[in-house]
């Protein structure tokens, strides 16, 4: 993939984390009620404006699913398209917790081929693609500093790391947990636990409660580019865009295991 293109998505996620602080800093954190029950705030928004208007001036003609302007109501989307989650994490930012996050992957022909992370209340950025490897950054001066390249690790002779949502885990996850035999477990919100997969600091990622594209094809871009790979229960790739199968929730993710490189199976 052009560098450029990876750029352009770095400068619209960098776009939308200052639109999500300028309404932090104004104050406006109130919530509401999606008609599918989720929430949203008056920053989810403004980081989809942001986002939107830096990839249609930059990279016209490739089209933008995004959870806010399109949400379920989007048609299978086949081909070249932006996935974007403008503020993922929703009830991480409403608490008051820095772990919300910007995610803009590129997915191609149903794979997420690119993708970028950025936490902007943390100063961090993840990027990573297809045959280029994965890399990061802290912010300064709201740029991004020296990178540094990520990779994920083999499994420490100690046993896996896991790292679990800190908002969606349940017994089923537990019991994943347990039969993965996870010698320590870290919780994270958003997708950032795809981040700490990449960069080698945890092991494995089971994710055993509902999901959306949005929120997983810039981790699954970084964290594959990395070494690891996130699969379906079946071993699987998760793909991207449609067709869905009969009755399942259009742009709906099945339940998944994210894994650091040369992780084994349960």
């Amino acid at each position: 993939m052009a560098e450029a293109l990876l750029e352009v998505m770095i400068a619209a996620a960098l776009a939308g984390g200052r639109a999500i602080r300028a309404v932090v800093e104004a104050g406006d954190t109130a919530v509401r009620t999606k008609a599918d029950a989720s929430p949203v705030t008056a920053a989810d928004e403004a980081a989809d404006a942001a986002i939107a208007a830096v990839l249609a001036r930059d990279a016209p003609g490739i089209p933008i699913v995004s959870e806010e302007s399109s949400g379920e109501t989007a048609p299978a989307q086949g081909g070249r398209f932006f996935l974007v989650d403008p503020l993922d994490g929703t009830k991480e930012f409403v608490a008051g917790s820095g772990e919300y996050t910007v995610n803009i992957a590129l997915v191609e022909g149903g794979h997420a081929v690119a993708g970028v992370i950025h936490t902007p209340a943390l100063g961090r950025i993840c990027v990573g693609a297809r045959g280029e490897g994965a890399r990061e950054a802290d912010l300064v001066d709201g740029a991004p500093s020296e990178w540094r390249p990520i990779r994920a690790r083999p499994v420490p002779a100690s046993g896996p790391v896991a790292v679990a949502s800190r908002s969606h885990a349940g017994p089923e996850t537990e019991a994943c947990l347990e039969r993965l035999g996870a010698a320590t477990r870290t919780s994270r919100g958003s997708s950032l636990k795809f981040c700490l997969l990449a960069a080698g600091e945890a092991d494995v990622y089971p994710r055993l409660s509902p999901t959306m594209e949005w929120d997983t094809a810039a981790g699954q871009a970084i964290l594959e580019a990395a070494g690891g790979r996130v699969e379906r229960l079946d071993g699987t790739p998760l793909r991207y865009g449609g067709p869905w199968a009969q009755g399942a929730r259009p742009w709906g993710n099945p339940h998944f295991i994210a894994w650091g490189a040369l992780s084994g199976k349960a």
